[in-house]
């Protein structure tokens, strides 16, 4: 399962500028572990995190919910403005 383009829609849906928003995976000492940071504009990121965190919560779950049904790993995302 590619997390990183199942992560990168899921927050263009919720941006404004599509272009700006980046999402990259890093590596991790542990095999069941995935890293992932998205950037995206300062402008955007309210509307991506949401009110009190509701939008990003909801993109943790979709995330949570499609390793439960691949490969049981756990998704760390964090979400950041430049």
């Amino acid at each position: 399962m590619d997390y990183v383009k199942l992560t990168e829609r899921l927050i263009k849906a919720l941006a404004k500028n599509e272009e700006a928003v980046t999402v990259k995976e890093f590596p991790s000492e542990d095999s069941k572990r995935v890293e992932i940071e998205v950037l995206v504009e300062a402008d955007d990121l309210p509307r991506v995190i949401g009110k009190s965190g509701r939008n990003i919560n909801a993109v943790r779950t979709i995330l949570k919910a499609s390793s439960s049904l691949h490969d049981h790993k756990y998704i760390n995302l964090n979400v950041e403005s430049f």
